[in-house]
């Protein structure tokens, strides 16, 4: 007997369906919310008839920007939380508590401050460059010893990671000012500020791992059986992780280039949509995707009134969220 909320595959087709269509109403509040008002009516003759004006320069340059880059840092990060969750069988697991985030951001950090690293492009190279080494890094730590890889073991080395990475990178930030100044808004975790240069720079690199991450979820699916039925059943499990790990590393090192380290959506979403839809990797990642974008949508455009008409950063938002969640699903040993 499925226990899932939508158990049937008609329920999960609609859910799936009412999530895109939140997720579109989500972007288009996005861009209409804020410390100025903009009317559904000006969205569109922003596109169909531009005059220049400031609402039409505002939906442009600085809404439309921010609303595509917060969809798509969620979804990239829930997918990502999902995939190290099976792959680990952790489920704490995600880029923020791996320390995914945090070795990319501090990436950038070290790139500014030593080498005068500046631009889309330079930014975006040296976060995924930071979420390979730190992913390589915390399987590395979490596999020392007789007994393996366990999730203890992983989540001790993410969390030390975590720390470490993210004293040194608020050190170099608080030892040279040009470097504060460039890359502080990466470092807190915000999608405010953005231009549509960062989106377009990062989003085939998300896209292509969102590709990837839906061609590898039946393959997900007898991995997060565990190793040996895997094995067993003729799975080649290196490949598999390989592939899995490589979309981690684009899925988060595209998120933390765009908006920053933000965490928690990585936990939320897998979890809950686990408990929609049950533990078919076939509809997690389209489901991750999707709410994971709805999270973020949603967190941002509350954290523009939470201090009305200042803003609080979105990253703040996940964690007033995450930490909670979090706790609760701690003591409950992983389960939702």
């Amino acid at each position: 007997m499925d226990t899932t909320l939508l158990a049937t595959r008609t329920q999960k087709t609609a859910g799936l369906l009412a999530g895109i269509l939140l997720a579109a109403a989500g972007i288009i509040c996005s861009i209409a919310f804020g410390v100025t008002n903009i009317s559904w009516r000006t969205i569109i003759a922003s596109y169909t008839d531009f005059n220049g004006s400031q609402e039409h320069l505002i939906i442009q340059t600085a809404r439309t920007p921010r609303a595509l880059i917060a969809a798509a840092a969620g979804a990239s990060l829930a997918v990502a939380g999902s995939f190290m969750q099976g792959i680990t069988r952790n489920p704490l697991a995600s880029p923020s508590i791996f320390g995914i985030n945090a070795g990319a951001a501090f990436f950038i950090v070290v790139g500014s401050a030593f080498f005068g690293a500046s631009g889309l492009s330079t930014f975006a190279t040296l976060a995924f460059v930071g979420a390979a080494f730190t992913a390589a890094l915390v399987y590395v730590l979490g596999s020392i010893g007789n007994d393996g890889l366990t999730p203890i073991k992983i989540t001790l080395a993410g969390a030390a990671l975590t720390a470490f990475f993210s004293s040194l990178s608020l050190g170099l930030l608080l030892t040279g000012g040009q470097t504060f100044d460039q890359v502080l808004y990466w470092f807190v975790g915000s999608v405010a500020g953005r231009d549509m240069g960062i989106f377009t720079a990062a989003a085939p690199y998300m896209g292509l791992a969102m590709a990837g991450a839906l061609v590898l979820a039946r393959h997900m699916n007898v991995l997060s059986l565990g190793e040996d039925v895997a094995v067993g059943l003729g799975q080649k499990t290196v490949y598999i992780k390989l592939a899995a790990g490589i979309v981690i590393v684009l899925l988060a090192g595209g998120s933390v280039s765009m908006a920053g380290p933000i965490a928690f959506v990585g936990i939320i979403i897998p979890h809950l949509v686990r408990y929609m839809v049950g533990i078919d990797y076939r509809w997690v990642v389209p489901y991750c995707a999707v709410f994971g974008a709805n999270l973020l949508l949603a967190a941002d455009i509350g954290s523009r009134y939470i201090s009305f008409p200042k803003e609080v950063p979105v990253g703040v938002m996940t964690a007033i969220i995450g930490v909670p969640f979090f706790v609760y699903i701690a003591r409950r040993g992983g389960r939702t």
